[in-house]
């Protein structure tokens, strides 16, 4: 008997995905490529720096709290225009400035818009795989920050450059509504989507749960916050997003002073190490749907997945004993693709423990917690490589920084191991309070 065709198109939905979610790291992460040019112009230090970041980060975390909550009230469509919509225009904005100050209110905004990013597209993964494809799915488009990340010390430098720091922010800036204009031409929800057969909408509802009147009901903040399965996900966001963080916008700074790279013009170095958190991404994604097709149930299969990575980011803290770039390069590299291996997964559980009615909403939750956690670090960060730089060993403030990024993911993987010794599903957990 033939085998009936399921069809592809959940992976358009992906690979729309994937772009935007590659745009919103090249908007974000083109500030530390021009930080050298920017200091200059600004005047800054490395406190200012920082403190930037820091109103970036507690930006993009009350926007994770508001597009949490929008998006699931309006849907990932809509949610997702209206997110990109104010990223974009923020990002373009920089160009405009003319003070620090100023400089600090675009990125303050940028924060908001971007923080729409991964709620819309964790929920558009819930509603368009079924879990034994979600965690590679959401691995693909999280690979988008590794590709953003990828295209930066590319494109960047040679914006920089050719046009001016203005301009890069500019042409950066524009990519977010030329991706906008796909994205309301492709996408609708799976019951609305003219272009998706049969057998393929039947492969996407596979093994969903069964929505009835009772179970559409939205689920209040104050009784996702009851659950441990919640705490799951906010734990794991609040001690590793801020090492994601750190390795985005001080490794181009690390390179520069500690190897002498000169940062305006394209580094292969950086492209190494963001191109292997590409295959961190989808390979930690690939190996829990391995593991599922095996037999072992999806949030075993997660939380194994989650350990591994923890181990891998450990070598990290060997960095500090590099005397050659490419040493550092292949460490950093190891520990950045752990990262993306760490994320993709920690995402999905998101969409496997709970039902598709509260997905965005515990991203929020989740994605403000661990914003949070990356407004505060890099005050830590901005302290100790000013107070090392003024010693004249800015080098002992990074490999303390790079100790505290190879212990964190092992702590946080204990606590999450803690809290899920009894997981039961969210609806049996919600019955009980």
């Amino acid at each position: 008997m033939e085998k009936t065709k399921i069809g592809n198109y959940r992976w358009v939905i992906c690979a729309l995905l994937f772009f935007a979610t590659t745009i919103n790291y090249v908007d974000r992460q083109i500030l530390g490529y021009l930080k050298p040019t920017l200091e200059i112009e600004f005047n800054w230090t490395e406190t200012d720096y920082a403190n930037i970041v820091m109103i970036f980060a507690a930006c993009y975390a009350f926007g994770y709290v508001i597009f949490g909550n929008f998006i699931d009230k309006i849907g990932s469509k809509l949610g997702y225009v209206v997110s990109i919509i104010i990223w974009s225009v923020a990002a373009i904005a920089h160009a405009f400035v003319k003070s620090t100050f100023g400089f600090g209110a675009a990125r303050a905004i940028l924060g908001l818009g971007e923080a729409g990013n991964f709620p819309a597209a964790v929920k558009a993964v819930a509603e368009w795989f079924p879990k034994k494809e979600r965690a590679l799915a959401t691995g693909i488009f999280n690979s988008g920050t590794s590709i953003g990340a990828v295209a930066a010390p590319i494109l960047v430098p040679w914006l920089l450059g050719t046009y001016g720091w203005q301009q890069a922010f500019i042409i950066t800036g524009a990519l977010g509504f030329i991706w906008l204009i796909f994205w309301w031409l492709f996408y609708e929800i799976p019951s609305k989507q003219k272009r998706l057969a049969l057998p393929e909408y039947e492969f996407i509802h596979s093994d969903n749960e069964v929505t009835t009147e009772a179970t559409s009901k939205p689920i209040k903040w104050a009784a996702l916050l009851r659950i441990k399965q919640t705490w799951v996900f906010i734990i794991g966001k609040f001690l590793t997003d801020p090492i994601w963080w750190f390795f985005l916008f001080w490794l181009p700074s690390y390179f520069s002073t500690t190897f002498a790279l000169d940062l305006k013009k394209p580094s292969i170095h950086l492209v190494v190490i963001y191109t292997a958190t590409t295959f961190g991404s989808i390979g930690g994604g690939y190996l829990s749907s391995y593991l599922i097709k095996k037999g072992w149930t999806p949030f075993k299969a997660r939380k194994i997945s989650l350990l591994i990575a923890a181990i891998v980011v450990t070598p990290i803290m060997l960095a500090q004993f590099a005397t050659d770039i490419w040493f550092a390069v292949g460490i950093i590299s190891i520990a950045a693709a752990a990262h993306q291996a760490w994320s993709s997964n920690i995402f999905t559980v998101v969409s496997d423990l709970f039902p598709k009615r509260a997905v965005s909403s515990v991203v929020g939750m989740g994605g403000f917690v661990g914003s949070m956690g990356s407004t505060l670090f890099p005050l830590l960060v901005g302290s100790l490589l000013d107070y090392y730089k003024a010693a004249g060993n800015i080098g002992a403030g990074y490999n303390i920084l790079f100790t505290i990024c190879g212990c964190t993911y092992l702590v946080a993987w204990t606590i999450i191991h803690f809290l899920t010794r009894e997981m039961k599903p969210v609806e049996e957990s919600l019955r009980e309070l």
